[in-house]
């Protein structure tokens, strides 16, 4: 049976992650090549780049693992292992040389999230977690906030989907917005799921929630919120399967939760 060792994997995707964002940084505010994978969804060279740096350093440190990444590697075959990667989340910040990115790494295993690493460059922040081992930034432990009982006083994190200029996608995710900024403290748009998660998971928000996400935006971001005692479901309350699910609601407790529910 094929079995790896997790503290190597988690060490690799540590380490890679950060040469992926000095890689980032280097080019911050100095991007050339900008193409549209949609009417409103930018990639750069920078983001294809990276994502074969990763996979390739990978590959070759657990050869015949399968990969899941943003641009243009999917390869699915008999391992029961799968990296899921986002070279560059949040590349129209990036683009335009706004410092609010993260690269994204995790690692499933026969279905189930199992570690995950997000590392923001520009704040040289580290997050990362293991399944049952809690979540940490910069190797020390953090915890989702418990300074607020009620959706009222939430300081709440969103992002609109690319998709925003389809029939109808964009009057429903102001109509949410709306609700969520008439009853919260306040709302920010940072513009890159893994890292609202990731700041949620360190108690920086209280609330977040998105539709239309990939994989890649958010199974090391979910993974870290439940790691650090937050909660995660789809927006119906169900189980939230970053492989499948359409749509993510993560909160820092059951009350809030169940709040932010009841308005989507």
């Amino acid at each position: 049976m094929e079995n790896i060792d997790t503290g190597k994997a988690f060490d690799l995707a540590i380490s890679l992650a950060r040469e992926a964002g000095e890689m980032l940084l280097g080019s911050l505010g100095n991007v050339t090549e900008i193409e549209l994978k949609g009417e409103i969804n930018p990639v750069t060279e920078l983001d294809r780049q990276v994502e074969d740096f990763l996979v390739s350093h990978i590959a070759r440190e657990f050869p015949g693992h399968d990969f899941l990444a943003e641009e243009r590697t999917n390869s699915k075959g008999n391992s029961k292992y799968r990296w899921i990667i986002d070279p560059l989340d949040g590349t129209t910040n990036y683009a335009h040389g706004y410092p609010c990115f993260a690269v994204s790494i995790a690692l499933e295993q026969s279905g189930h999230i199992i570690l995950g690493v997000i590392y923001q460059p520009a704040t040289a922040e580290m997050f990362t977690a293991v399944l049952g081992g809690g979540a940490f930034l910069n190797g020390k432990p953090i915890k989702v906030s418990r300074r607020v009982n009620s959706l009222d006083n939430s300081f709440l994190v969103t992002g609109f989907p690319y998709n925003l200029r389809e029939p109808g996608v964009l009057e429903r995710n102001l109509e949410r917005f709306r609700k969520f900024l008439a009853r919260s403290f306040a709302i920010r748009r940072d513009g890159s799921a893994a890292y609202d998660l990731a700041c949620l998971a360190a108690g920086r928000f209280d609330g977040f929630w998105e539709e239309n996400l990939s994989p890649w935006d958010t199974s090391a971001g979910a993974l870290m919120v439940v790691e650090a005692g937050g909660v995660v479901t789809d927006f119906a309350g169900g189980i939230f399967d970053p492989l499948k699910s359409k749509s993510i609601l993560a909160s820092s407790s059951e009350i809030i939760h169940d709040q932010m529910l009841a308005l989507l």
